[in-house]
């Protein structure tokens, strides 16, 4: 059973690490008008590692007890940088439960994306420490606690920010 788990871990992580390298990339001024659409494939190609995660079995860890890895680092540049390049587009309302809390929330795209950095980045720290079912265990608990509502709400934001962009044109008038 080991090696399942291991191979998991080693999917997330590559994904994780991709949404990570990438996410960075747009927040430095990659991607230019193409800015939205990215950060869209970005947040789609991890939803499937969030999927993968939901799909598997509750990792249980020995002991139950999370190993210390130290202080995260700061995301905060990350976020900032998001924000300048988001702009107007980055206050967005949204249901965050539409299961149990049915009223609409204020939430921002930065605010989102730099939160699913944070859990990605600690359980890649447990994953680089060689504790890959720590890292396993961190990434599962955290997508269903934390990234995965972010991500999912960051999805759905920016999949109608695209659709208005592309949808949201004035008719071309045609000489007479």
């Amino acid at each position: 059973m080991y090696d399942e788990w291991k191979a998991l871990a080693d999917r997330v992580a590559g994904h994780a690490q991709n949404f990570l390298d990438g996410l960075t990339r747009l927040a430095n001024g990659e991607g230019g008008d193409a800015f939205l659409p990215l950060l869209l494939v970005e947040v789609s190609q991890l939803s499937l590692a969030g999927a993968q995660l939901a799909a598997a079995e509750d990792v249980i860890l020995p002991g139950n007890f999370e190993p210390p890895i130290g202080p995260d680092p700061d995301i905060d540049p990350l976020r900032t940088a998001l924000a300048a390049r988001l702009g107007p587009v980055d206050d967005y309302v949204e249901v965050f439960d539409p299961y149990k809390d049915t009223k609409v929330t204020p939430y921002r795209l930065s605010d989102d994306l730099a939160a699913v950095a944070a859990d990605l980045t600690h359980g890649l720290r447990h994953y680089r420490a060689g504790r890959p079912m720590e890292a396993l265990w961190w990434l599962q608990y955290s997508y269903f606690n934390s990234w995965g509502n972010h991500a999912g709400a960051a999805l759905r934001a920016l999949q109608a920010l695209v659709a208005h962009s592309r949808l949201d044109v004035e008719e071309e008038k045609t000489p007479v």
